[in-house]
């Protein structure tokens, strides 16, 4: 009988670690239904990256409010969550509070007050963050694609957040051989006289219930995070890790393209010479679904934290126009979900379904009125690149669908038929010098 709690204990933990890695077994099977892209480059760099965005938040406190009371929460939360290994030792082989086996009194003491200060400035900084959400009502949180399950969501981590905080101070509280230590009890010894008068019994108990919810809370925590925009708390690394070092203003080219725009633009080249081996015409130009995009853009979408700090910053989003960069990410993961469920249903392979990224999730109408500016790239904090999605989806109503704006339409003509953007002859261009 005294080993029914370490077995009931172990047996939620192995289904609560399962079912996480399980999911994340499905994230990576539906990132890599992107195509191959080299980011091998510049090691150094990247993990340079990784360090100052992703561990150092640099990119979160440009907006100096939101940065520091994300950085309370980030730091507070993995900080204490470090006790968790505490607890799990403890479940399993039945122990209480194994550190104290292993530290010295005072050591342990530090730790576990340190703890309490951060679930206190946690539980402070998630208030801030409801307030921002709920009552404030910041516009960036306003926006159509923010109703239903996303704004749903962003609370219930918050609520999350809180009660997992409060049971770890309560479970402080109500120990009172670690109350009797008079160490590192340095928030928990003002709700300890909470419960004065109340049996030892009664305080074990309760002390028990929160010691079992708390651990139960993190695993029902940790599952969560696959189904909520929460899963950049791991994504995040990997993601700024192969983020994109070149200028932002640079476009990669297309060599096939380049090598038929040099034929209408070069009065000189070849119309007949053999493509270069390094230049193959690809299957399909552009991207109208999600196995389209590269496999950085898909672990793009589900690292996005839906902050809304692109969109904010997007000058065709201020004018309004129906352009949002946060939107282009959540349509853009909402699609990969419901193909990675399509697979699943379907035994591991894909059957059709009549739907794709472009027209049944986002519109011509969103791509075009983006400017291509970048401004939403550089105001991401966790370097995603939703321009590289909507330039990659233009390429295809263009090159597959000839599906361009009329003046883009124009433009195009006007280069292959004059060699440059004007609607003038070649041999009038000079005309104008003669003007005098």
């Amino acid at each position: 009988m005294q080993y029914i709690p370490q077995i009931i204990f172990t047996l939620i933990l192995i289904a609560g670690v399962g079912y996480f890695a399980s999911n994340v077994k499905k994230l990576f099977r539906n990132i890599k239904l992107g195509k191959a892209i080299d980011v091998s480059d510049n090691k150094p760099q990247r993990w340079m990256n990784m360090a100052k965005i992703a561990l150092g938040q640099t990119k979160m406190v440009v907006r100096p409010i939101a940065g520091f009371l994300h950085i309370i929460v980030y730091v507070g939360f993995i900080i204490i969550n470090i006790e968790v290994l505490e607890i799990v030792i403890d479940g399993i082989f039945g122990t209480h509070r194994i550190g104290l086996s292993v530290l010295n009194e005072s050591v342990y003491g530090f730790l576990i007050g340190s703890f309490e200060i951060l679930a206190v400035l946690v539980l402070i900084a998630v208030f801030a963050f409801w307030i921002r959400r709920n009552i404030i009502k910041i516009k960036r949180f306003l926006s159509s694609e923010m109703t239903g399950w996303p704004k749903n969501d962003g609370n219930i981590i918050l609520y999350f957040e809180v009660v997992l905080m409060c049971l770890f101070l309560f479970m402080n509280a109500t120990d009172t051989s670690f109350q009797n230590l008079d160490s590192g009890n340095v928030v928990s010894q003002f709700i300890a006289p909470f419960f004065d008068g109340m049996s030892e019994n009664s305080l074990h108990m309760m002390e028990r219930t929160a010691w079992w919810l708390h651990i139960v809370g993190i695993l029902v925590f940790l599952n969560y995070l696959y189904f909520s925009k929460h899963l950049h708390i791991l994504l995040a690394f990997p993601n700024t890790y192969y983020g994109k070092l070149r200028p932002k203003g640079q476009f990669l080219n297309n060599e096939a393209v380049t090598k038929e725009v040099k034929l209408m633009m070069d009065p000189s080249a070849d119309p007949f010479a053999a493509p270069a081996e390094d230049a193959p015409v690809p299957e399909k130009f552009g991207a109208s679904d999600v196995t389209d995009l590269n496999w950085v853009q898909l672990l793009n979408a589900y690292t996005c934290t839906e902050c809304g700090r692109c969109t904010s910053e997007c000058p065709a989003n201020l004018t309004g126009k129906k352009l949002s960069p946060r939107k282009i990410m959540m349509d853009t993961r909402d699609r990969l979900v419901e193909v990675g469920k399509n697979i699943d249903a379907n035994k591991g392979t894909f059957v059709p379904d009549g739907k794709q990224l472009l027209g049944d999730y986002i519109t011509n109408e969103e791509l075009w009125a983006c400017t291509s500016c970048n401004a939403c790239v550089e105001a991401c904090p966790v370097s995603i690149d939703p321009l590289s999605i909507i330039m990659d989806m233009r390429q295809y109503l263009v090159m597959e669908q000839s599906a361009a704006p009329s003046d883009l339409n124009n433009m195009m003509g006007n280069i292959e038929n004059n060699g440059a953007p004007w609607p003038f002859n070649q041999q009038d261009r000079l005309n104008w010098a003669n003007e005098s």
